[in-house]
């Protein structure tokens, strides 16, 4: 028995993830942008900011998984979208500071390799890269058995982006008065599942069943919408300077993240009958007998990304995002918060529950 044969017999495949490698190399070749090659096969790899035009660069990161929307992918056996929501909440995290995603990493884990799972995957990713303008540069696969289930994996993202110094985006500067907009979802994206999973249980439905939201797709399919990635409009009202704070609803939902963008004492007034709450949303407060307190506290309700503007600057903004191909909606106004709550829904009323 010769030692390849040995890791092989004790689950590990470095001929399938050398395959793997080979079959992700044109992917990753297919994001290349200024200041990278998106080369994969080294130990590590490079960028050049001076080459992709930076003059005074402040370097912002992050890192971020998909949660149990995963085991939604897996049971549906549908692994390309998954990737796209793996870059877009961790370059949708760059984006509040106003920066441009530069690059991205994967992390790929499995108790067994398959190729074609594993492709899968990874076309996802290079394809919400291509959305995002950043390339895939490098990532990690590894296979540990004992450790993942059959037909489990794992994933999470690491992302390196740029702003200018004086384009940096803190929301020290956001004021009573100003105006918010909200830039409509995809759908769930990819926070709250854990509590989707069990109204789908409840349910008894399986996610090859029609979707009781989405007639026409299975339930499978309408839940693993991939997450809308916000990176060119947002950065071309962004470097117009018509933004003063962006917040990514990500957990949390509406109530939680909004207040992680602006200054102590301020807080946020907001109308939701000012843009329409998605049908699969309505579905789940109905079937989970969700409050309007639960559904925004733990999802995006139908809005993505809340822009701040002032209000000099607002019409400018909406005109730049639509102009981009967003949806955007004027959902409330910035206000001082006392000792109340830091974001304040009226109309919930409407909303199903």
């Amino acid at each position: 028995m010769t030692t390849g044969d040995a890791y092989r017999r004790a689950g590990v495949d470095i001929d399938a993830g050398n395959a793997l490698v080979d079959a992700i190399k044109p992917l990753a070749k297919a994001t290349a942008r200024r200041g990278a090659d998106a080369g994969l096969g080294g130990f590590g790899a490079l960028f050049d900011l001076k080459a992709a035009g930076y003059r005074d660069p402040i370097l912002v990161a992050g890192t971020d998984g998909v949660g149990t929307k995963l085991k939604i992918a897996i049971a549906a056996g549908c692994h390309h979208t998954i990737g796209i929501d793996l870059v877009a909440m961790s370059v949708n995290d760059l984006l509040v500071q106003g920066a441009e995603p530069l690059f991205f990493l994967d992390y790929f884990a499995t108790g067994r390799l398959d190729v074609a799972v594993g492709s899968g995957v990874v076309a996802g990713i290079a394809d919400g890269c291509r959305q995002a303008g950043c390339a895939l540069i490098g990532g990690e696969t590894a296979e540990m058995p004992g450790l993942y289930a059959k037909g489990d994996y794992d994933l999470a993202g690491f992302a390196v982006g740029a702003v200018e110094r004086d384009q940096l985006l803190t929301g020290d500067t956001v004021a009573a008065g100003d105006i918010v907009l909200g830039l409509a979802s995809s759908g769930v994206h990819s926070n709250g599942y854990s509590l989707v999973r069990r109204i789908v249980e409840q349910a008894g439905l399986g996610y090859g069943d029609p979707a009781p939201f989405d007639s026409g797709r299975s339930l499978g399919d309408a839940l693993l919408t991939p997450t809308r990635i916000y990176v060119r409009p947002v950065l071309a009202a962004v470097r117009a300077g018509t933004i003063r704070a962006l917040a990514h609803i990500t957990g949390g939902g509406l109530l939680e993240n909004i207040p992680r963008v602006l200054p102590a004492g301020l807080g946020v007034a907001l109308d939701v009958t000012r843009w329409p709450l998605p049908p699969v949303f309505g579905w789940l407060a109905r079937t989970g007998a969700l409050s309007a307190t639960e559904l925004a506290r733990t999802f995006n309700c139908g809005i993505g990304m809340v822009v701040v503007c002032a209000p000099d600057r607002a019409a400018e903004a909406v005109a730049i995002l639509q102009n981009e191909g967003e949806t955007v909606s004027r959902i409330g106004t910035v206000v001082a918060s006392g000792d109340g709550p830091r974001v304040a829904l009226s109309g919930t009323e409407t909303w199903p529950g």
